[in-house]
């Protein structure tokens, strides 16, 4: 057990969070396979109130070439431990080569929403769009919307997003690619003819933030959390918050963008206001596998009664990734 200590002013604590270790996880998903490039995770976790039930959102991927993200699941469980599949959104059913993280919320009406990341089968770029329902079970991809999209948001894509709801508001933390960022000499057929930019190399990948206050109209309010300079120089991928207060805690994913793609580790920055972060992992990662690639990424982290349930993709000792969860005990 660590604890991730946020600043001290004159000898008095203004913050501090405990973490876990890997080792000490349970396994909540399997990959669909053996081997690098078959992945279960990047977890959206939500409780429940009302109905005393856990909602996980996460994603199944195969290698490249063999169908990449090729379905959305959202599951429910009792304890947040043993979950069942409610609904499974296809990469058929969105036309799309890809699907990446999508973030779950229920709203104030009672109802849930479901905002996905895909790669638009138009241009090849990410986005994100919104699916609506009374019910998880409910959600159904005829229904999406446009959200946020490379035209939108003047970038070269958009993906991953996490939301949560405060003062009622919607802040959706977005990952992205910039323009002002692209190398020199580089044409779209060499950003985007993969399909996925931001395993170039040739782009950074930071986090802006939007805002919305009906959660479908979004503006646009641009970086918060850039690349740093060691080992997550090439991204800063945003993953989740935990609030201690007064002390916003931001998780989030870094890789060099040198022999790594694929197998971010997780670092930490403190906030507190949500516009300026200030990283605490500046030299290495806080988080990382124990196993093979050492990626643990996308961890999304629940607090209910006195534990907070942190849900993550982390790879085993044969490279592919599964979804784990471990359970710590807070102070009330």
């Amino acid at each position: 057990m660590k604890l991730v200590e946020a600043i001290t002013h004159f000898g008095k604590k203004l913050g501090g969070l405990k973490l876990f270790d890997p080792i000490e996880g349970l396994t909540i998903f399997e990959p669909p396979g053996k081997g690098r490039g078959y992945w279960a995770g990047a977890p959206s976790a939500i409780y429940d109130q009302e109905k005393k039930l856990f909602y996980l959102s996460y994603r199944r991927r195969r290698p490249v070439g063999e169908g990449r993200g090729y379905v959305s699941i959202v599951a429910e469980s009792n304890d947040g431990i043993h979950f069942k599949p409610s609904v499974e959104i296809t990469k058929e059913e969105l036309g799309t080569p890809s699907i990446e993280r999508s973030a779950i919320v229920k709203n104030p009406d009672g109802g849930f929403s479901l905002y996905i990341s895909y790669v638009d089968p138009n241009n090849n770029k990410w986005r994100i769009d919104l699916i609506k329902a009374d019910r998880p079970e409910d959600f159904d991809a005829k229904e999406r919307v446009e959200i946020l999209t490379s035209e939108k948001t003047g970038t070269e894509g958009v993906k991953d997003p996490w939301v949560t709801q405060i003062g009622g508001m919607y802040f959706m933390f977005v990952p992205y690619g910039p323009k002002a960022t692209v190398e020199q000499g580089y044409e779209v057929e060499d950003l985007h003819k993969t399909g996925n930019v931001f395993v170039t190399g040739k782009i950074p990948h930071p986090t802006a933030l939007a805002v919305s206050h009906n959660g479908v109209d979004f503006k646009w309010l641009g970086s918060v959390l850039e690349p740093g300079d060691n080992w997550d120089k090439n991204v800063a991928r945003f993953s989740c918050l935990l609030y201690d207060p007064p002390v916003f805690y931001a998780f989030y994913d870094g890789r060099t963008g040198i022999g790594d793609f694929y197998e971010d580790r997780t670092g930490y920055a403190m906030s507190l206001d949500l516009k300026h972060f200030y990283k605490v992992s500046v030299d290495n990662p806080i988080l990382e596998s124990p196993w093979g690639t050492k990626a643990l990424r996308y961890l999304d982290a629940v607090k209910v009664k006195d534990k907070i349930y942190f849900y993550y993709e982390c790879s085993r000792k044969d490279g592919s990734h599964e979804l784990r969860l471990n359970q710590v005990k807070t102070n009330g």
